[in-house]
């Protein structure tokens, strides 16, 4: 919790001042009342004593003190608020490579159903895209908050080719900056890029991140895939014949993290279905929100209010007078 004027904090110390100006008082009504009488004539003169009551209503009134002092000094809570206009271009890596399995049931099915988790994290005010890339670029859909055509967009990813990261983040760049200008500045943007492998070939990547940082637009990567991970492919193109072979799919870590970095953005890496879903909710909540600071000066105040009335009504019933 944090103050808008946390200067007013510094009344606080009437708090204890008062509490001993208090015990002074009550010191100071026990000598008046020794010097009235002797203490064993005490049960004769005031037969019920008040006790511990008498002490209720001072305490909520110098809690109520502090309470009040809390809510002049504005106190403020941060909250998440959906980012207005906001839009993220969502890529998805559709190679050949996506077919591993050592992601069940494989990378891509696993990457189809984090995204869908992904979406669903995000505010329904925020726009989302979906981009598929192997050699070539596909924009499945527009940034958008129609959640169902999303839906219908990550159905249609389907795994084939090699991989032209460069490009990917150059179309993506693309279609954000379609986007209507909003008091003369482009709704905040962000890339989420899935792959679990280095580019092949096309634009360099690194190229294509920086300049999508000159535009404020950070990419976010996410690394697929294990150490062991392996796909079937034909011994050879131009004789499927000939029978298959088994080839390493290795995830590339360091040049998403590379591309990630070249763009402000951050890096995260998921070698199980779990995983990859918690770190794609993860980047839902945050891209999709903004941290804003909430004054909450009317709850202080009401309780404080409260207590005062409280403590009032105490004293006039037990002692019938307000102090």
């Amino acid at each position: 919790m944090t103050f808008g004027a946390p200067l007013v904090l510094v009344a606080l110390v009437l708090v204890p001042l008062l509490a001993a100006g208090y015990v002074a008082l009550q010191r100071d009504r026990a000598l008046a009342a020794a010097a009235f009488a002797a203490p064993r004539m005490g049960p004769s003169v005031a037969p019920r004593r008040p006790r511990w009551r008498r002490h209720v209503p001072p305490a909520a009134f110098l809690l109520a003190v502090a309470i009040l002092v809390v809510a002049a000094a504005k106190p403020q809570r941060t909250v998440a608020v959906p980012v207005e206009h906001a839009q993220i271009m969502l890529l998805t890596d559709v190679s050949g490579s996506m077919l591993a399995t050592d992601v069940k049931p494989n990378r891509l099915v696993a990457a189809r159903r984090a995204a869908k988790a992904f979406i669903e994290q995000v505010p329904k005010q925020v726009n989302v895209g979906i981009e598929a890339f192997n050699l070539t670029p596909q924009v499945l859909a527009n940034p958008t908050t129609d959640r169902d055509a999303l839906d219908l967009a990550l159905g249609r990813l389907r795994s084939s080719g090699g991989t032209a990261t460069g490009e990917a983040i150059q179309t993506a760049v693309r279609v954000l900056q379609q986007a209507p200008s909003q008091n003369g500045k482009k709704p905040p943007s962000a890339i989420v890029l899935l792959s679990d492998g280095a580019s092949t070939r096309g634009v360099d990547p690194i190229a294509a991140a920086q300049a999508a940082a000159r535009l404020k637009i950070p990419v976010y990567t996410v690394t697929l895939g294990t150490p062991g991970g392996t796909i079937t492919v034909p011994r050879s193109e131009a004789n499927p014949s000939a029978g298959t072979i088994t080839k390493p799919v290795p995830p590339d870590v360091r040049s998403l993290d590379q591309i990630a970095q070249a763009s402000h953005g951050k890096s995260f890496t998921a070698q199980t279905a779990s995983g990859l879903s918690e770190v794609y909710k993860h980047l839902g909540s945050q891209l999709g929100t903004k941290k804003e600071p909430r004054q909450i000066t009317a709850g202080f105040a009401g309780a404080g209010l409260a207590l005062l009335a409280l403590g009032a009504v105490m004293s006039l019933r037990w002692f019938g007078r307000l102090i």
